[in-house]
């Protein structure tokens, strides 16, 4: 057994041992960070202008703080670009993370010297938690991989800026560094077909245990292996013991990827976003993933169904339901306020608290009143799968089709197989019969002869690596949105080039 591995275990009982004091008080924990964050931010420009004086309790809180998104933080981003301090947070953020906005443009996103150990320690102890149930930490001794962004920061308003991925890498512990891959170099390379061919360059021939990544970019690595060597992955890295992923939902990818690995995997979920590391999976067997309740965060959620209403409501998590969807917000110590970071949850259990990603608040179809959501369309794709086992999907996107040449509207599923079905009709019928039957106002829609049942569009191989590399987004953390109520992404994976 390596020092690593070693070491591990100890820690990994003192992670779990600490995580056991907050997991089962999640209301009086929630409440402590809370008073906390408006304590501590009660002298900012931001906390003077909300008067953080006077907040005595959640209904103050939410009396003083409105819902945001990041139009409404610009203005406040852009104080601090021009220098100043004090304005969310006490002092200045210690990096800004890049995120690509869709109305804003880019978007900057403060990270504090107080915050950053929520993004460090956060991915670190989802591997302890691992360690601790498994008793498995030889991983730890052999290669790593974290297909990531580059490291390489620059400035605006003299703060370090870059990729939240890249931007960790700078923080991995000394003892990790030795044995991470791929090089510093080699991540710095932004053009993402080349950086990955380095990556496999250096990759190939070592004791790979762990490889970290959004799936679909994970397997676009392990197809470029198994094109250069001929052999499953099993075969190119038999030490290959985890696959650490996030970002996106693994059920469409999982088949596929198995088949590329060639045996079954032991993988830990996550939930990194750039306004906090929200959530990871602490067991092998439960659903969901735990909230991250004692890291700097507190927590609201706000009805899906009543986000958009000019006055929702705001629960903390003792007033949560499980089974519902909730628009996730944040208040942080890096001084986001009353802020929808964009995705939708649902809670699977409450004692502990854990969830699941059901989508993002404004990806959904509505073109008739259907709202049909992300993980709708994820549940009706997997219950097809099932139906037709022979199926292996590479991406998807669904969007409205409102105005066809002929015949009624219909949802157009936009899909790239690996393998496609047997009979595409009966995969697309099964597509249609699942989604009537957890969407009721769809089946209204079907029913009453308003829509006719969806339709699949079969895509060329590479249709959406096509995709996003002209859209400069190939690679990295970038990901497809699985649905949108509009058809430009539809005409994009669509256009002739």
């Amino acid at each position: 057994m390596g020092f690593r591995s070693a070491l591990s275990k100890p820690l990994a009982q003192f992670i779990v041992n600490q995580q056991q004091n907050w997991m089962y008080q999640a209301g009086a924990v929630q409440e402590q960070w809370r008073k906390k964050l408006v304590q501590k931010a009660k002298n900012t420009v931001f906390g003077r202008a909300h008067y953080f004086q006077d907040i005595n309790s959640h209904e103050d809180f939410k009396q003083a703080v409105p819902l945001r998104d990041y139009e409404d933080l610009k203005p406040y981003i852009s104080q601090i670009i021009d220098g100043q301090s004090d304005v969310i947070w006490p002092g200045k953020p210690l990096y800004f993370a890049k995120t690509s906005g869709t109305t804003s443009g880019a978007k900057y996103i403060p990270i504090s010297s107080d915050s950053i150990s929520n993004h460090i320690n956060s991915a670190r102890n989802a591997l302890l938690n691992y360690v601790h149930e498994t008793d498995k930490a030889a991983f730890l001794d052999k290669k790593l991989i974290f297909l990531s962004g580059s490291p390489v920061l620059d400035t605006k308003g003299a703060i370090p800026t870059g990729r939240l991925s890249g931007m960790v890498n700078h923080h991995v512990p000394a003892y990790l560094r030795s044995n991470q891959m791929p090089s510093y170099d080699t991540n710095c390379i932004e053009d993402w077909e080349t950086k990955l061919e380095r990556i496999i360059d250096e990759t190939l021939h070592q004791p790979m245990s762990l490889i970290s990544g959004i799936p679909p970019w994970v397997q676009m690595y392990f197809d470029r292996i198994v094109a250069r060597t001929n052999r499953p992955i099993k075969d190119v890295f038999p030490d290959f013991q985890l696959f650490v992923y996030g970002g996106v939902n693994f059920e469409p990818y999982r088949a596929k990827l198995l088949e590329t690995i060639g045996r079954p995997i032991d993988s830990i979920e996550l939930y990194p976003a750039s306004e906090g590391f929200i959530a990871y999976q602490d067991l092998q067997r439960a659903e969901g993933m735990l909230l991250l309740l004692d890291t700097g965060i507190f927590f609201e959620f706000v009805p899906a169904d009543e986000y958009f209403n000019a006055n929702p409501t705001r629960l903390n998590i003792s007033e949560i339901e499980i089974g519902k969807n909730y628009a996730l917000i944040i208040n942080n110590n890096a001084g986001l306020w009353g802020y929808s970071i964009g995705d939708t949850v649902k809670f699977v259990s409450k004692d502990p608290y854990r969830l699941v990603v059901t989508g993002r608040i404004k990806h959904f179809i509505s073109a008739f009143g259907e709202h049909v959501i992300g993980e709708e369309v994820e549940k009706a794709l997997q219950y097809a799968m099932q139906r037709h086992p022979e199926t292996e999907v590479v991406e998807l996107t669904v969007a409205p089709m409102v105005t066809p040449t002929e015949g009624l509207p219909y949802h157009e599923w936009l899909v790239e197989f690996a393998t496609p079905p047997h009979n595409e009709a009966a995969f697309a019928k099964d597509l249609d019969t699942r989604l009537t039957q957890i969407n009721v106002y769809y089946q209204d829609l079907i029913v009453g002869n308003i829509l006719h049942p969806l339709k699949i569009s079969a895509l060329p191989r590479n249709s959406f690596i096509d995709y996003m590399r002209r859209e400069g987004k190939l690679g990295g953390q970038n990901k497809v949105p699985r649905l949108s109520n509009d058809r430009k992404i539809a005409e994009q994976l669509t256009k002739k080039s």
